[in-house]
């Protein structure tokens, strides 16, 4: 379905509800530049690192196209788990995944109240970014806790620039680039007054240093389109 939600006034904080859920793969596709190229990227540098049977988590997996794709490009079998806390974003991702014949344990579930045992690759694509700093830490800290030896962090985040004038430059051209996927200058206004103080993104330099003082051994930027990034942390 198309992404309509921000055509009419929105008079709530945005949240990942029902009529989120029933737009959410085009409203990806639509706001997230590159996103397919990411998410290539997260499947193919992920692979390197797994093995059969290996243990996979998407954290705020949503509709679980993620880990369906992960799935589709796997030369071996992976044991797949995917959590969210909207239950509209799992309802469709059950009926995605059997769609395409994928066996992913669905979880319904807050990050912070699961644990991640034996994981070998967690993913988070821009789920950190809806997680207070605070919490956000002491998660990020659990996910290193949570990953084998060798195991790596793969995330996607919309970042700022710590530079007023770049960062001005980033909303403008991220403002033109929605433009081009058919959004009204009313939606783009819309959709930003309701993620006001719900989406909290850090610097791609923020984002390291939270990464390295989790413990993990090193932490690179796989790809980056002014302001949104790819990043992989490697635990050793």
């Amino acid at each position: 379905m198309t992404d309509k939600v921000f055509e009419k006034t929105i008079n709530k904080q945005f949240e990942f509800d029902e009529e989120v859920a029933s737009v959410f793969d085009d409203m990806l596709n639509r706001s997230v530049p590159f996103y397919k190229e990411m998410q290539r990227l997260t499947i193919n540098f992920g692979l390197n690192f797994l093995e059969k049977d290996d243990k996979v988590y998407d954290l705020g997996c949503s509709t679980a196209s993620t880990l369906i794709e992960l799935a589709k490009h796997s030369p071996f079998p992976l044991e797949l788990i995917g959590i969210d806390n909207s239950e509209a974003m799992l309802s469709r991702a059950k009926k995605k995944a059997k769609a395409f014949g994928v066996d992913i344990k669905l979880i319904n579930e807050d990050l912070h109240n699961i644990s991640y045992d034996n994981a070998k690759l967690i993913i988070s694509n821009y789920t950190l970014q809806f997680i207070r700093p605070l919490q956000r830490e002491k998660l990020v800290k659990k996910i290193y806790d949570s990953l084998e030896e060798n195991g790596i962090f793969i995330f996607c985040e919309k970042v700022i620039s710590s530079d007023k004038i770049l960062g001005k430059q980033y909303i403008d051209e991220y403002y033109e680039f929605k433009k081009t996927q058919g959004y009204s200058e009313f939606e783009i206004a819309q959709k930003r007054e309701a993620l006001e103080n719900v989406l909290i993104p850090y610097t791609e330099e923020e984002n390291k240093k939270m990464i390295l003082d989790a413990g993990f051994s090193h932490c690179e930027t796989l790809f980056k389109w002014v302001n949104f990034s790819t990043f992989i942390a490697i635990k050793k």
